[in-house]
């Protein structure tokens, strides 16, 4: 009888999705205007995507159109700062850091059904009908959720809408569900091309499952293969991503292409909470076969979850993908929604291919993308040898956010001792706080950060040390080494790139207030080469304020 009741639910809840093409919009949220948000806010990251106000999560849809235009969609809750009352909200860039809020793209179909993650792509050759005349039809697929009335879950099955204006405004294809089901755990499908097929990905999320689908044309899909239980279980999977990269040499040149198949688990990570997975191998269309058993992790902190690739980057380039920056320990009670009326930020965009690292093998790296639309001044540039220190005021820096790049070479690894070290604080003079991060160049040479001193949010599980041993690095294996590190300051946010991006680190942090000195100091062997290079970032929003300090969007949409 159970099952019965099951199935009839999930046949229920296909023909209220198949007989309606409408959807049902909350009074309170807007449609055909952007949602107005307020950026000036002193923990508001101002190179990172936000959403205006409310709460977002995942990344979703992400695509770049055959003009430029990168568009990022995501998990979006326009009436609370908590997680719920799923949309898809949206933002367009040219340059993947200057983002214009459009208004909401998808709207839940019913009150009690809602748009969970997904992805997007272009259907250039029409293969789904949609598009007469077209080359620039986009197609989303994406997961519905039902629940009922007394909050109990209902099924989630995989849907689609299609956009005949580039991926402003979108209608319910009438034939949903695209692939049926009646369990609880099925979401987040992300979808590529291959050869001359569509490819779907989605997590069976509690049965530890990534089931693979096939179609000609988006509408009619045949299960293909399972990927089952692998690496880190956690407690569930969620947010599978299927990405061809290609393997670069020593000299950058492409010499071979690998897949990777990324997982995000939650909760179980090894911090706790949330995190993602990664796993190299081969697709032949149908199946995903692991190169190795191996499991990798795409950051080692804790703030990058569900990253997405986005659709449109040609193959044999490098790919590019942007995560969401929190983890859902404590990603509904961060201060900046009661403070500022927002929840959530997205990491910066990150350039990814494989390379081989010392005694690893394969790996995926990590840098942020081509950063010259936000560099502004430079603030400070040094080059020493050995011991060295430097200090920074940067209060007047407007934005808050500084790009730092240390590079250090000719480091000879006989004259290491526990105390060579280069270390990085960030402060604020004005509270005493102190965010911390170094690295130890002997021993088991880790890189860490500690947001221990910051002290403008308390939650048991908003833990506050992170370190990597960098065993990749050439500083165990070769008697003269080299180190290197990237890193963006960004108000609440901090991402860090060491060792050429063979590690990545997110760490949020919630100040009391705004830290603006920066110190550095390198104790190393005499003819280590220490050169520093930091630079102010421009704010990615000010530009869109109006006269009142409001960024208000592309109030032109097509959609109506």
């Amino acid at each position: 009888m159970a099952q019965f009741l099951k199935l009839a639910s999930a046949a229920l809840f296909a023909a209220s999705i198949a007989a309606q093409n409408s959807t049902y919009v909350n009074p309170a949220v807007p449609t055909g205007t952007p949602v107005v948000g307020d950026y000036n806010g002193a923990l508001r990251p101002q190179v990172h995507f936000s959403p205006p106000q409310g709460f977002a999560n995942d990344p979703n849809g992400m695509f770049v159109d055959a003009n430029g235009t990168w568009h990022l969609y995501y998990q979006y809750n326009p009436t609370g700062t908590v997680a719920g009352n799923q949309h898809w909200g949206h933002a367009t860039s040219d340059d993947l850091y200057h983002w214009v809020n459009q208004p909401i793209a998808l709207f839940p179909p019913e009150e009690t059904v809602y748009v969970f993650s997904g992805s997007a792509v272009v259907d250039s050759n029409n293969t789904s009908g949609f598009f007469p005349g077209q080359d620039n039809g986009v197609v989303a697929v994406f997961t519905l959720a039902r629940y009922y009335a007394d909050g109990s879950a209902g099924p989630q099955t995989q849907n689609i809408a299609y956009s005949r204006d580039g991926g402003y405004s979108f209608e319910y294809y009438d034939g949903n569900p695209v692939i049926d089901s009646t369990s609880t755990q099925f979401r987040d499908p992300k979808v590529i091309w291959y050869e001359d097929h569509w490819v779907l990905v989605a997590a069976y999320s509690q049965e530890f499952t990534i089931g693979v689908w096939t179609s000609p044309d988006l509408k009619d899909w045949m299960f293909a293969s399972n990927f089952t239980p692998h690496g880190l279980l956690g407690t569930q999977y969620e947010c599978p991503n299927l990405v061809k990269l290609p393997v670069r040499g020593a000299d950058g040149a492409v010499i071979d292409e690998k897949y990777v198949l990324a997982i995000s688990i939650q909760p179980g990570a090894p911090l706790g909470g949330s995190i993602t997975e990664y796993f190299l191998g081969d697709f032949n269309g149908t199946h995903f076969t692991t190169l190795d058993p191996v499991t990798r992790l795409t950051d080692f902190a804790k703030d990058n979850y569900a990253a997405q690739f986005f659709y449109g980057v040609p193959d044999g380039q490098n790919q590019i993908n942007i995560g969401w920056a929190s983890n859902w320990q404590y990603a509904q009670q961060v201060p900046t929604g009661n403070l500022e009326g927002w929840r959530s930020a997205m990491t910066v965009p990150r350039v990814n291919y494989l390379t081989e690292a010392p005694r690893i093998g394969l790996v995926m790296v990590d840098e942020p993308y081509d950063l010259a639309p936000i560099l502004d001044s430079q603030l400070n540039v040094s080059m020493f040898n050995g011991d060295g220190t430097i200090a920074l005021d940067y209060s007047s820096v407007e934005s808050g956010a500084l790009y730092l790049e240390v590079n250090v070479t000719n480091i000879n690894t006989t004259l290491l001792t526990q105390y060579s070290t280069l270390n990085i604080s960030f402060a604020s003079p004005a509270s005493g706080e102190i965010l911390q991060s170094g690295f130890y160049f002997s021993g088991d040479t880790p890189f860490f950060v500690n947001r221990g001193g910051i002290k403008g949010f308390d939650n048991v599980f908003f833990t506050d040390k992170f370190s990597i041993s960098d065993i990749y690095s050439a500083v165990s294996s070769n008697e003269f080494a080299s180190w290197s590190m990237k890193a963006i300051i960004d108000r609440s946010i901090f991402e860090v790139f060491v060792d050429h991006g063979f590690h990545a680190g997110t760490v949020v942090f919630y100040p009391l207030q705004p830290l603006t000195t920066l110190n550095i100091a390198a104790h190393l062997p005499s003819d280590a080469q220490v050169s520093v290079d930091i630079r102010s970032l421009k704010s990615a929003w000010a530009q869109f304020e109006n006269q009142n300090g409001a960024v208000t969007g592309n109030a032109t949409s097509t959609r109506s």
